[in-house]
């Protein structure tokens, strides 16, 4: 089954990756592409400054973009995927939705919606039926998903292993890259040499999303987990990968070596872009790094360093690909669990 797929924001720096990602998928057939009205009526070649490491693809380069409206995305198009600014997903991805499209999106509007599935496939995949909850209350005939900021989903497959040991307490502070910001999100001349103390709204993400991520849904309504996650966001100057240092209390007791088998057991899911193994622990103390370990399983893994036992817990690193498995490798995946589970 060929699913044709659309693009919004297909010029922007998760629309290249989701291009780069969907073009050779043996599932998605690019059909759609959109951005703003300044690039509409053009051929994409001439519209992106595209920026990712390997060629436009030839299938891609001629299709003409078109405005981000639903009047002009092909009514074959079986699934839509956003990459929009928040600022316009707010705006645009209901319209879409009522008519009739399903869409997978990137964009941070809506993550905590109490009827929108916030998901990360091997974590929490039975929220995809808050679906069914969407489709009642706000009368869609399609539907809207969204995966996690990019920071949010390095950290809670760790976190969601860690539970089985009473996960009561998060401080997190991370490292991340300049490319989480968009191609002009950072100037050269405030990141070379410097680290930025500061992501506006990082924070706030980091600790409602992961414990919307960790919550439990009744088929019916979604509570989310009690746990209390504090965190600080700094941007660094490396290109991709965001590294995290994570402490984590703990109401049982929990050795290094029963924390590094929980996330050597983490669960995998069957899907095409899923990876094998979703956490990999190593032993070294020197990683993970981005430069290194971002590419993990084509960059949809999760790498840990080893864990430290401390007086109420543990510590360690995590680290992921953050425009793969952080943003476009994400929706995806969402992507794939959708068809499988026959929301097209």
């Amino acid at each position: 089954m060929s699913v044709r797929v659309g693009i919004l924001g297909a010029t922007g720096a998760v629309g290249q990756r989701l291009i780069q990602l969907l073009e050779p998928h043996p599932q998605f057939e690019i059909a759609a592409l959109t951005a703003s009205e300044s690039s509409a009526g053009r051929s994409y070649s001439d519209a992106a400054k595209w920026r990712v490491n390997t060629p436009i693809p030839d299938d891609v380069a001629d299709i003409t973009v078109s405005a981000t409206d639903p009047e002009e995305v092909p009514n074959d198009v079986d699934l839509i995927f956003s990459s929009l600014p928040s600022s316009v997903g707010e705006r645009v991805e209901p319209g879409f939705v009522e008519d009739g499209y399903v869409v997978s999106s990137n964009s941070s509007n809506s993550r905590l919606a109490e009827d929108v599935p916030l998901v990360i496939p091997e974590v929490n995949h039975d929220h995809l039926d808050l679906i069914e909850v969407q489709r009642d209350e706000r009368g869609w005939d399609g539907a809207l998903i969204k995966n996690p900021n990019c920071s949010t989903i390095t950290m809670v497959p760790t976190l969601a292993q860690l539970d089985q040991f009473g996960l009561e307490k998060v401080f997190v502070s991370t490292l991340q890259a300049v490319s989480g910001a968009g191609y002009d999100g950072v100037t050269s001349m405030e990141i070379i040499d410097n680290v930025l103390p500061h992501i506006g709204g990082e924070e706030e993400k980091m600790e409602s999303e992961s414990r919307k991520l960790l919550g439990e849904f009744d088929g019916a309504e979604l509570s989310w987990h009690d746990v209390d996650v504090s965190a600080s966001c700094n941007r660094v100057a490396t290109l991709d990968g965001h590294l995290e240092n994570v402490f984590a209390t703990l109401r049982e007791d929990a050795s290094a070596s029963d924390v590094e088998a929980a996330f050597r057991e983490a669960p995998t899911i069957d899907l095409q872009s899923a990876p094998d193994e979703l956490i990999k622990v190593f032993e070294d103390p020197n990683r993970p790094q981005p430069r290194l370990d971002r590419n993990l399983n084509d960059g949809q893994g999760i790498a840990t360093g080893p864990v430290q036992e401390t007086s109420d817990g543990v510590q360690f690193d995590c680290l992921a690909h953050n425009t793969i498995r952080g943003a476009a490798g994400a929706s995806v995946l969402n992507g794939e669990l959708l068809v499988e589970e026959g929301y097209l």
